[in-house]
């Protein structure tokens, strides 16, 4: 008998959308200690490091799988890769020594560069040794297909350990699964043609029992779609990040302590998400005023993937987002304002049916076919929805381990989209929040001020928060004051 999975909707139109220009891998950069695993020579311990991942794998089939169409329609389905081989995922690079972080920077925008062979299992890791103050990066490429941000965080566990001393553990034999034959998969897809209608029926046949119910729910499911799809029709304003990408990449980064960012939003109100967009927006403020372009007159808003994931879904692999509109207020010169705004917008964002909406969409993709949701996606692209995508991971915020190193940073990378020259990905882990920015080669040599411009518009708001605690410190010392001159009198 032969073995395959289906690619849901969502994870299939990953595929559908990656071209020659715009590749669809997720991945991260990770820096840990190389002490524990560092030979004679001062480089790092690459067969101990593939022996530990290969002791791992079994938890992770599906990184030995690769994807093959079933015949005629060209749908994406996963079987098991009868020629996999560990030693050409899991590669071994260097820096020039001492490699600093710029040097790095620079092989990680060559690394995204490159599309995933699709002839194998879509993921790669990079091991690069060289590093300055005896550290080693490690660089990742998922194909989005595989992974959304959420089940990526889950698979640091996989790999990574909360124990620096974990048990010694063994890789298991594996034996690849034949694939199924050409008529087999036709036999199969029709079958599951043949349901569909039977699944239509006893929905209708519900909703005939249930007819209040039914209205309902189609109401509620028509004001989704409507909401999801408002902005395809309301363009956002053609801004230097609106341009048409080429296949090579830039990539840089910054850090900041998830403790200063919740302090700003204690002190001036809103989430720390809210906080992330406020940046961002004054960041978007100054990138536009140094081109000279007027921010007042703007419409920029950012699309904000949101995990539907529920708890029992954690762990498992494949794609469960849908994705919020927002307007980011760079026509707004003070931070404190620019919060308040992105504070609004969110909350009536949240109260909208946004989120619901992308997943009815993915929803009536999954019944039809993947291609309808491609095609809504190209549609959108060209529509102009949104000027960038912003999205903020939560990740585990306890240190971890590789082979007994410690991580010390880790870096979200998030593909590009046609006509979308910058993505802003974050993850927080073990205290610290992590800016990765991946953006176009030629549409922002400039990529580095804008790193610069988020920290400025960072630290406007902590100026901002600071006298405020301060100002309030000092109502509450005089109020202690005046309270002992009345019990002394």
């Amino acid at each position: 008998m032969g073995y395959y999975d289906r690619l849901s909707a969502l994870d299939a139109s990953f595929i559908g959308l990656e071209d020659s220009r715009c590749h669809m891998h997720v991945g991260g950069v990770f820096i840990f200690d190389a002490k524990p695993v560092e030979n004679e020579f001062g480089g790092i311990d690459i067969d101990r490091i593939r022996r530990g991942i290969h002791s791992r794998l079994h938890l992770v089939p599906r990184f030995r799988q690769k994807l093959a169409f079933l015949p005629y329609e060209r749908l994406p389905i996963w079987v098991d890769d009868d020629r996999f081989r560990l030693h050409y995922h899991v590669r071994h690079s260097a820096l020039p020594r001492p490699g600093d972080e710029r040097a790095l920077k620079r092989m990680v925008g060559r690394i995204q560069s490159q599309q995933l062979d699709r002839s194998r299992p879509l993921w790669e890791m990079w091991f690069v040794e060289g590093m300055e103050g005896n550290r080693f990066a490690l660089v990742t490429k998922t194909h989005h297909c595989l992974i959304d941000g959420i089940s990526g965080a889950d698979l640091m566990s996989v790999i990574m350990d909360a124990d620096p001393e974990p048990p010694p553990s063994h890789p298991i034999p594996w034996v690849p699964r034949p694939r199924p034959t050409e008529a087999s998969l036709i036999v199969d897809e029709v079958r599951r043609r043949i349901r569909q209608p039977f699944e239509l029926l006893d929905a209708v046949g519900h909703g005939l029992r249930h007819p209040e119910q039914a209205l309902r729910n189609a109401e509620e499911t028509v004001s989704a779609l409507m909401e999801t799809l408002t902005p395809a029709f309301n363009p956002a304003s053609n801004t230097p990040l609106n341009v048409d990408v080429g296949p090579s990449r830039r990539f840089d980064w910054t850090a900041m302590r998830v403790a200063d960012l919740k302090a700003i939003k204690n002190e001036l109100g809103g989430t720390l998400n809210d906080v992330v967009l406020a940046i961002v927006a004054g960041a978007l403020r100054q990138f536009f005023r140094e081109r000279g372009i007027d921010s007042d007159d703007l419409t920029v808003r950012a699309m904000v993937p949101v995990s539907v994931r529920t708890a029992d879904e954690r762990g498992a692999l494949g794609n469960r987002i849908a994705e919020m509109v927002a307007d980011l207020p760079v026509h707004l010169d003070d931070p404190v304002d620019r919060l308040r705004a992105v504070r609004e917008t969110m909350a009536d964002l949240k109260e909208s049916r946004q989120a619901v909406g992308a997943e009815v969409l993915t929803a009536i993709a999954e019944f039809t076919v993947p291609n309808v949701l491609v095609q809504a996606v190209r549609m959108a692209e060209r529509a102009r929805p949104y000027n960038l995508v912003v999205t903020n991971v939560p990740g585990p915020q306890i240190p971890l381990y590789l082979q007994g190193c410690e991580m010390l940073t880790t870096y979200p990378v998030v593909p590009l989209f046609r006509n979308q020259a910058l993505v802003v990905g974050l993850f927080s882990y073990n205290g610290g929040l992590f800016w990765g920015l991946n953006a176009d080669w030629e549409a922002i040599p400039d990529l580095h001020d804008f790193v610069e411009y988020i920290e400025n518009s960072f630290a406007e708001l902590q100026r901002r928060a600071k006298p405020r605690k301060r100002k309030a410190s000092v109502r509450k010392a005089g109020a202690r004051r005046g309270a002992h001159k009345s019990v002394a009198g």
